[in-house]
């Protein structure tokens, strides 16, 4: 008995834990694309032209997933501690998108509200929008995010610059966020590049 008891513990320890870091398949650095949301919670509805000029956090979640729970919610907690006066200041923004692919009779909007409240999460967050008949929500398929939790950096330009899936280097991840936030608004290098990945389309 103490065996099973140790084993359920074990596996359930190891459940707790993020993925390991894996890069997004989708190349980077690309051009962001617009999300599609079917529902704001927290505040207005902003798409990515909103937010032009800004940085951007975004975090691909499920409130089932063990490691969002773990490990990409923790961790925003803690970023938005961190860069608070950059978040003050309007350099930085944090938006969560709740990407449900799996167990969708659960993870329902009221459920999802709840979850925010317990939580304690008060920054931006969109329902990522079904098409009719496709288990798999439209936001996932534009990013190619490859599960939950999964990560985003957007640069002022409108240029994804970080995507990985499951638990990253934090370390790395915030110096290029760091970088990013002191990076020109609108440098002549960002706008080359855009074009320049417009045109590999």
């Amino acid at each position: 008995m103490r065996l099973f008891a140790n084993m359920i513990f074990l596996l359930a320890f190891c459940l707790a834990l993020p993925a390991a870091a894996r890069p997004s398949h989708m190349p980077v650095p690309r051009p962001a694309p617009d999300w599609i949301i079917s529902e704001w919670l927290n505040g207005n509805a902003k798409t990515l032209k909103d937010l032009r000029g800004k940085v951007v956090i975004v975090d691909f979640f499920q409130l089932w997933c063990p490691g969002c729970n773990a490990f990409s919610i923790p961790l925003l907690k803690q970023w938005e501690q961190t860069f608070a006066p950059e978040i003050k200041a309007g350099k930085l923004t944090v938006i969560s998108i709740h990407t449900v692919f799996e167990g969708h009779d659960y993870q329902n909007p009221d459920k999802l509200k709840k979850f925010l409240k317990r939580k304690r999460i008060h920054h931006l967050v969109g329902i990522d929008r079904h098409a009719v008949g496709d288990r798999v929500p439209q936001t996932m398929r534009l990013f190619g995010t490859r599960g939950t939790p999964e990560m985003a950096f957007i640069d002022q330009n409108g240029v994804i610059r970080f995507q990985e899936f499951g638990g990253f280097n934090v370390e790395r991840a915030e110096r290029l966020l760091r970088k990013l936030l002191v990076a020109p608004a609108a440098s002549d290098r960002s706008s080359r590049l855009r074009r320049q990945l417009g045109a590999r389309k």
